[in-house]
């Protein structure tokens, strides 16, 4: 398992994964419409040098914000070093905090960042509803048959 930065990548390479996982490389979220494609961040690579993890963020001011974080081989580590390495950058670069939004039916990422010490600071009602506007293809139900509605902002604040 090896980590790179995306930079290192082919642009294609990182297009292919997020369509793949996520029907397209464009991020709608309350904060701003991305393409991840475009965005910093971090990637690891297997022994075939086959793509299994992808973070990608944006630093504005003094905050880091994940866009995105995906893995595909669960219970390996590979998002909690995706997300301590974006956590190290975010230190380096002088940022007090990292945050981060999903949305209310995904249980696994709200798990997963709390046992990794960010916390809910935000809910923001119907957000998802603005977003379809934008990108239609969201789904109105999402992970265990839970209506897709409110998105969910996590922070942490780093030291």
């Amino acid at each position: 398992m090896k980590i790179y930065s995306t930079e290192a990548l082919s642009k294609n390479k990182i297009i292919e994964f997020l369509q793949l996982h996520w029907g397209s490389s464009e991020m709608v979220i309350s904060t701003g419409t991305y393409d991840c494609s475009t965005l910093d961040g971090f990637t690891i690579l297997n022994e075939e040098e086959k793509m299994i993890g992808l973070i990608t963020y944006i630093i504005k001011d003094n905050e880091c914000e994940i866009i995105s974080l995906d893995s595909i081989e669960e219970g390996r580590g590979i998002g909690t070093t995706l997300v301590q390495e974006v956590e190290n950058l975010a230190l380096q670069r002088k940022c007090k905090l990292v945050k981060l939004i999903t949305t209310n039916d995904n249980l696994v990422a709200l798990k997963f960042y709390q046992k990794r010490g960010f916390f809910m600071s935000k809910v923001i009602n119907n957000a998802v509803e603005k977003a379809r506007k934008i990108k239609p293809e969201i789904p109105f139900i999402g992970n265990d048959g839970i209506p897709i509605r409110d998105e969910i902002e996590l922070i942490k604040v780093i030291d």
